[in-house]
């Protein structure tokens, strides 16, 4: 299994959630979330107070899928979330050792 978590621009949502719709993923979580930009300037020292101005809000969407599925759901949030600008978010796909649905017990597969 595999989660997958996109962090994406507010206003590409419904087109992701529309694209894994598409392709029967009805599964998904999805958080409100703050984030700061990720600056690329060596020997810059961090400063809080100005990194917590520049936090944005964007959304970050979490899916947790059999190993089978993850390259289609990762293709399918790219192309979805894809603007072509800088900002476009990222998604980030783990290892995921077990699922378990609370209710039954099932676990792996079975529990998504």
């Amino acid at each position: 299994m595999k989660k997958i978590e996109a962090i994406i621009k507010p206003f590409k949502l419904d087109e992701v959630k529309d694209a894994l719709s598409a392709i029967g993923l009805e599964g998904v979580t999805i958080s409100e979330v703050k984030v700061s930009p990720y600056r690329r300037l060596a020997g810059v020292p961090f400063d809080a107070s100005e990194t917590h101005r520049d936090f944005s809000s964007k959304f970050k969407v979490e899916v947790v899928v059999p190993d089978s599925r993850s390259e289609l759901v990762m293709d399918t949030i790219l192309h979805a979330a894809r603007t072509g600008r800088i900002g476009d978010g990222k998604v980030f796909v783990l290892p995921l050792h077990d699922a378990i649905r609370i209710r039954t017990n099932e676990s792996g597969d079975c529990a998504l």
